[in-house]
């Protein structure tokens, strides 16, 4: 009785079978068919594009070489002494103390840190917008900061005017504005 494919013994299931066989096969090849006809046609489209970039750039590189003068067989070629520019060093910023712009703690500097964010310069020129999404990509546990003076904060401390930001301060409620 396991073994058999018509477990209620009708004499005339065996024809149910094979249908059901066939319209899983037909609807297995009409599937197949739509899904390979789709990715058919984005490989074409992705195969243009890279068609079209190709030809592009054998077209500049066509010009470039077009456009290269032609020298004359008489003349001879003197050897030109090229003078090779210093490449200037760079020395890399030295980190102010971020902690000074009220609302910033050792993490926060951290993530501002790592974000190349290392001197009151730097922070004054970034926008609360940005710094927020800084603190969003650090956690949820920054997520309270409210960054909207920070670079105020860090302009006054940036131009040495740590006076006005310490009174600025006192008017702040962790780093914000009443």
């Amino acid at each position: 009785m396991y073994g058999h494919f018509n477990p209620f013994d009708q004499a005339g299931a065996w024809w149910q079978h094979i249908l059901m066989v066939v319209v899983a096969g037909v609807l297995g090849y009409i599937i197949g068919y739509i899904t390979k006809k789709s990715e058919v046609e984005n490989l074409e489209a992705e195969l243009a594009l890279v068609e079209a970039a190709v030809d592009d750039c054998q077209k500049t590189q066509v010009i470039a070489v077009t456009s290269v003068p032609e020298v004359a067989p008489t003349a001879t070629v003197v050897p030109v002494e090229v003078a090779i520019a210093p490449i200037p060093v760079v020395a890399p910023a030295i980190p102010d103390d971020l902690k000074i712009v009220e609302g910033i703690g050792p993490k926060i500097e951290q993530l501002l840190n790592n974000e190349g964010i290392l001197t009151f310069a730097q922070l004054a020129n970034t926008s609360p917008e940005r710094i927020k999404e800084i603190l969003l990509a650090g956690g949820s546990r920054f997520q309270m900061h409210d960054p909207s003076t920070w670079p105020e904060q860090s302009a006054l401390a940036r131009d040495g005017k740590l006076d006005e930001l310490k009174a600025w301060q006192d008017e702040l409620n962790k780093g914000r504005k009443e």
